[in-house]
């Protein structure tokens, strides 16, 4: 046998062991995501992901070589919850606008990702890509819409044009993490419409012209 032979057959061997099933990956992450919500980084655990993926603690290591490593991912893959800031309402008014993105399944995503946040506080003070991650999928994305829903009532002369977008945008999300992570408080509609109609709206200038609806 030439040495050509045997470096082709050498390089065509099939690599030992089953080869990974890309299709649990999806269960495993959204796995990470409520043990994490439940219990932090520092007190979540392989084995906890693993049982409530359904899922064999080998599965997990042969994608995710440490646990820091898993998190990060299921972090960045929270993104897929996130509304399309090209597809926001558009009611006509501001205070429209943010009441129309009020609701149940929102609000509910709202406290799992502000629950993950704390979960992973330990770890984001030493890990600057986690906090990056972090950041990316859990805050940015709603400070995005908030940021197009502004601009566009800006645009069309519905605020102060001097407005701070950025802190205004930032508004809702820094106080839903405070009363969540500080006061340990559901966030609630009421809560929210509170904060729109009190807060924010006229830091932009705007007098709601219903604060009850």
């Amino acid at each position: 046998m030439d040495s050509q032979a045997t470096t082709t057959s050498v390089e065509a061997a099939p690599r030992l062991g089953r080869p990974r099933d890309a299709s649990r990956d999806a269960d495993i992450l959204e796995a990470t995501i409520a043990v994490l919500a439940e219990h932090g980084f520092d007190g979540m655990t392989i084995d906890m992901v693993a049982a409530r993926a359904g899922a064999g603690k080998a599965t997990v290591y042969r994608r995710w070589p440490s646990k820091a490593d898993l998190v990060i991912d299921a972090v960045a893959c929270m993104k897929r919850r996130d509304l399309d800031p090209d597809d926001l309402p558009d009611t006509g008014s501001l205070r429209g606008d943010l009441v129309a993105l009020i609701r149940a399944p929102s609000i509910e995503d709202a406290e799992l990702k502000t629950h993950v946040m704390g979960g992973i506080l330990s770890l984001v003070s030493r890990d600057p890509e986690l906090a990056h991650a972090a950041f990316a999928a859990i805050l940015e994305p709603r400070i995005a819409v908030n940021r197009a829903l502004l601009e566009r009532a800006r645009d069309r002369g519905e605020t102060r044009p001097d407005i701070d977008v950025e802190a205004l945008a930032s508004l809702t999300p820094a106080m839903v993490s405070f009363r969540t992570l500080a006061q340990r408080l559901p966030v609630t509609r009421e809560f929210l419409v509170h904060v729109l109609d009190e807060v924010l709206l006229p830091a932009a200038g705007i007098t709601p012209a219903d604060p009850a609806s």
